[in-house]
């Protein structure tokens, strides 16, 4: 049942960390499990947060790339003009 309560207590705060802390922490764990020092109980721990951490930003990436897709995607009100006018030269048939 503890365990429960800490991955809850965990999500909640990996939600509130910005991406450039995430990124951070997992750069930092990325440097302490490469240290001939860390003990396997300790690596297994930090690699587990690691692995926690790698999901989340991937998560955030898909939301970030998806909300650029629609921006992309969004049709030109008849109001904008092209900002440029390549075709403009062509004749249509």
């Amino acid at each position: 049942m503890a365990q429960g309560k800490k991955t809850t207590t965990e999500n909640k705060c990996l939600q509130k960390k910005s991406f450039e802390e995430k990124l951070s922490r997992l750069q930092t764990l990325s440097e302490e499990i490469k240290n001939p020092a860390t003990g396997l109980e300790d690596a297994l721990s930090i690699f587990e947060e690691g692995i926690k951490l790698a999901k989340s930003l991937e998560t955030e990436l898909d939301k970030i790339e998806n909300k650029i897709q629609i921006l992309i995607n969004q049709p030109k009100t008849a109001e904008e003009k092209p900002e440029l006018d390549l075709f403009s030269s062509i004749p249509e048939d």
